[in-house]
């Protein structure tokens, strides 16, 4: 059959004819995969073909070449080193000579050029090539198509590639780069492969930005970039900054005050998502930086000795004009966002947080006046981000200062937990979590824990993205409370706490919870069962009744679950069966922490009936199920003591294949599975 034929099938919307394709290519290259991909090379390189036949070639022997798989791609370079040498040249000629005559973008040729390089430099072999791209860029005969394949070229390899491998050649790589990205350049096309080829790059320019003339010049070309019409090419010189500012940050002294603050803070207000988000980008890479060298500055003042980096405190700079700017985004949100969705509104959050971090107390007086401001707006966008921002705020400043804060705000965070706009009560919900978590003598009082509760318990009837953040506040509300709890010195738990007598309509409706037909949206049913899980963990002695209850409560719903094996069908019914037999054995292990001696011989057969079932049951033999299984047998085993031994008869079996595979598996080798079960 023709390769060109078969190759312009590879896009055919008839199924037959793409399938019968996909097998033909597959059958020749096990057949003989040098020779088919000297044929394909021969298809990409002649530019009479159609250019759906060279795309397809170009991709079959960019396949053959790497993997997004490190073990897979490992062999395919090591069955290229054993081609003969003959047919390595003959591609690679070809792969060469199809730079710059591919009519369409990107360059298939350029990946396979890159590939084949990143193969043979490590080996000392193909070193000319680098000169070659290079040439092709800097020519001033080249053609649009070719400096811009070229480009695309040199960008795959630096990505691909170790430094170290393309050191020396790192000067030749970095003048041909820059002269791609110049402002007299006329092609966006080359200025765009030429930024993303110095994105790709930067690591290999460590030495270029150790010298002041050099740096200069990067610095020069990259911010002429950001000011390029194009949004493709300007999205990616900011790129380049948000890069540089965390790897060369020491460096950018120079530049802050005379170019990057206006550039990103011009990139911050664009109307354009890639845009903006590359400019907040910038800023939280900022404060990334400074907290790390606020915690270096304070290990090296402990230890006697200046540190070896200091921050510029560019944050602490631009706190104004900045926090503006973010909080403007923050009322920017949709009320459908997709949860996977990345956009400007949720980066500003993130960098709002990593600027509470970075600054500190200096943040507050800004980010507070524009919550009173705007937690009663009518527009639900600008309720919401007056939620999001006090949330975003409430680690890094000092707990102190932010405490009367925050009690002042529990009453109207109570009062959006009702909100009628779905999207605020979301972010209230996650904002209370926070303040449970962070700041939790703020809702700990006499004054507002009864309608806060209440209101968390109603939140637990909402969509599930609100319910999942509810669940999150229990589970840091239990934890706080718990260490909130007197006790006395001889005590090894309270005896009672101030979620006592809230705690079993609490734990109920969480049961109820995990029982909701929606538990996988926004994964709810997990969050309620971690939510559960925390407050048995978390519960005193007055709460045990409720404990007991709930643990009988689990065992028969893990009895009705382990019924329904017989009845899965579907690859999606079983994943949700192993999950919930998951979580359900994970609640089993915090309940029998908290069984008392007396009462564990009681359940004991019970327990261990179900999950000898459990290890018997095909799921059973499944790392993931059998590591939680042997888990909620360790601690079984943990709380009887020497009365598990009645079991070990029926249990060794099952300990021998959890042992043996436990390296596959992963299945648990930790100090309390080794003391409860091998000792036994």
């Amino acid at each position: 059959m023709d390769l060109i034929n078969i190759l312009e099938k590879t896009v055919s919307p008839d199924k037959a004819e793409l399938e019968a394709a996909q097998l033909y290519l597959e059958q020749a290259a096990q057949q003989s995969l040098p020779q088919f991909l000297k044929g394909l090379s021969e298809v990409l390189k002649h530019g009479g073909n159609s250019p759906v036949a060279r795309m397809a070639a170009g991709l079959q022997l960019k396949n053959n070449l790497t993997s997004k798989d490190p073990n897979v791609k490992l062999q395919y370079q090591q069955r290229w080193m054993l081609f003969p040498e003959d047919v390595k040249i003959y591609i690679k000629t070809h792969v060469l000579e199809t730079l710059g005559t591919e009519t369409t973008r990107p360059s298939s040729a350029a990946q396979c050029v890159a590939y084949i390089a990143a193969i043979e430099i490590p080996q000392g072999q193909w070193l000319r090539v680098i000169h070659i791209l290079t040439q092709n860029i800097t020519n001033p005969n080249s053609t649009e198509m070719m400096k811009e394949a070229s480009l695309e070229a040199i960008g795959y390899l630096c990505q691909d590639i170790d430094p170290v491998n393309v050191a020396a050649q790192s000067n030749e790589i970095l003048t041909a780069i820059v002269h791609g990205m110049k402002k007299e350049e006329p092609s966006t096309h080359v200025k765009l492969a030429a930024t993303n080829a110095l994105l790709n790059s930067l690591e290999f320019t460590k030495a270029n930005f150790e010298q002041d003339t050099e740096r200069h010049f990067i610095m020069q070309v990259v911010c002429e970039a950001t000011q390029c019409e194009d949004a493709a090419v300007k999205t990616a010189a900011l790129q380049c900054l948000v890069k540089i500012v965390s790897l060369y940050y020491q460096y950018m002294e120079h530049y802050m005050g005379p170019a990057l603050f206006a550039i990103t803070v011009e990139a911050m207000k664009s109307d354009i998502d890639e845009v903006a988000l590359q400019g907040i980008e910038f800023w939280s890479n900022v404060c990334d930086e400074e907290v790390d060298l606020a915690i270096e500055a304070s290990e090296a003042a402990d230890q006697g000795r200046p540190p070896e980096h200091t921050s510029c405190f560019y944050a602490k700079g631009a706190l104004q004009y900045l926090v503006a700017i973010l909080l403007e985004k923050l009322t920017k949100q949709e009320e459908f966002d997709d949860d996977e969705e990345w956009n400007p509104c949720k980066a500003a959050g993130v960098c709002l947080m990593l600027m509470a971090a970075c600054c500190e107390d200096d943040i507050v007086p800004s980010v507070l006046q524009f919550v009173q401001e705007h937690i009663k707006n009518p527009d639900w966008r600008f309720r919401d981000a007056a939620v999001m921002a006090f949330g975003s705020i409430l680690e890094g400043p000092d707990p102190v200062q932010l405490r009367p804060i925050a009690e002042k705000a529990v009453p109207a965070l109570i009062e959006l937990l009702r909100d009628a706009s779905v999207v605020v009560r979301d972010t209230t919900a996650w904002t209370v979590s926070r303040l449970c978590e962070l700041l939790p003598d703020a809702v700990l009082t006499d004054l507002h824990l009864n309608p806060l509760l209440q209101a968390l318990v109603d939140g637990l009837n909402s969509e599930p993205r609100v319910a999942a953040n509810v669940c999150w506040a229990f589970s840091s509300l239990a934890e706080a409370t718990y260490e909130a709890a007197d006790m006395a010195d001889d005590e090894t738990e309270p005896s009672t706490y101030k979620l006592s007598a809230y705690f079993e309509p609490i734990v109920q409706k969480l049961l109820e919870t995990t029982d909701r037909n929606d538990g996988q949206q926004n994964n709810l049913r997990s969050a309620a069962y971690e939510a559960l899980m925390e407050m048995v963990k978390n519960s005193p002695k007055d709460c045990y009744v409720t404990v007991q209850k709930t643990i009988m409560i689990i065992m028969e719903r893990l009895n009705k679950v382990l019924s329904l094996e017989g009845h899965i069908h579907t690859m999606s019914d079983r994943s949700q069966y192993i999950d919930i037999q998951s979580l359900l054995c994970a609640s089993l292990q915090s309940l029998l922490r908290k069984v008392t001696p007396e009462d564990a011989p009681k359940i004991s057969d019970m327990v261990m009936t179900a999950l000898l079932q459990m290890f018997n049951s095909s799921t059973g033999k499944s790392g993931g199920v059998q590591e939680d299984a042997l888990m909620a047998v360790a601690t079984l085993a943990e709380v009887l003591g020497s009365e598990f031994i009645k079991y070990m008869d029926a249990f060794k079996p099952f300990l021998a294949i959890g042992l043996k595979n436990h390296s596959e598996y992963q299945v648990p080798t930790d100090s309390t599975f080794r003391s409860s079960i091998m000792r036994l």
